[in-house]
């Protein structure tokens, strides 16, 4: 049943630059505490989806010629809603439900925690504070963030879609590619991610089969209320 669905799954989005990835509820909420876990049996089926730098050309730019009229919000969020909305069509016989990145609970919690979703389901490499041995940071928070084997950090999580009624006790998990092996790259990853993310440098820290183009650096370095601009569109 899961390769089935995942075979429907990766048709409908693929070529809009989207990738999905399967994993069972079970794995996400054993390494969570219970305030974050997603509210299913353990067996149930979900996918993460990505979105890939193609993205950007495959799905975003058609979709805002096409609705241009119609975006209120953010061109990005609006997109992605539009493209994972409509694979519910293509499992008219299924419950499917969908769930965004930027939706919030009424605790002001995410709905899920994006990196170790895309983590359990061999997606991409979470990269934490745990995974250096001899940590220079003292008392400084420092975030995690997520690489994947060939994008690098040219990538961004997008939502995930859960199959209530489908249980797939028997699905095995692979793990993500650890392609940050070694503590020197985990600690330049790290520092770059937290304290010089803007430069973007952390994205390449692995050599990486496709990055954002310049137009879309441009678009997501510009502030969100400006973009609308950019695109050719009023707000």
């Amino acid at each position: 049943m899961e390769g089935r669905v995942a075979e429907g799954l990766r048709g409908a989005l693929g070529p809009f630059g989207f990738e999905v990835h399967a994993f069972k509820v079970g794995w996400y909420n054993a390494i969570l505490q219970p305030t974050f876990h997603l509210p299913y049996p353990d067996d149930t089926l979900a996918f993460v989806v990505l979105s890939t730098p193609s993205m950007f050309d495959k799905a975003l730019k058609p979709f805002v010629n096409k609705e241009r009229l119609k975006i209120i919000r953010d061109p990005v969020d609006q997109c992605v809603s539009h493209h994972l909305s409509r694979v519910k069509e293509k499992f008219p016989d299924q419950k499917v439900d969908v769930i965004f990145d930027y939706e919030i609970l009424p605790s002001r919690k995410p709905k899920f925690l994006a990196q170790t979703a895309a983590h359990v389901a061999g997606a991409a490499y979470y990269y934490q504070r745990k995974d250096v041995k001899l940590d220079p940071w003292g008392r400084k928070k420092i975030y995690g963030v997520c690489i994947h084997p060939k994008y690098g950090g040219w990538f961004a999580i997008r939502g995930l879609l859960v199959f209530p009624d489908i249980q797939v006790p028997f699905m095995e998990q692979s793990a993500p590619v650890d392609c940050v092996s070694t503590e020197e790259k985990r600690i330049e990853l790290l520092e770059q991610f937290n304290f010089h993310w803007q430069n973007s440098r952390y994205r390449d820290i692995i050599e990486v089969k496709e990055r954002y183009s310049e137009e879309q650096k441009a678009y997501f370095a510009t502030p969100p209320a400006e973009r609308f601009r950019l695109l050719g569109l009023t707000q």
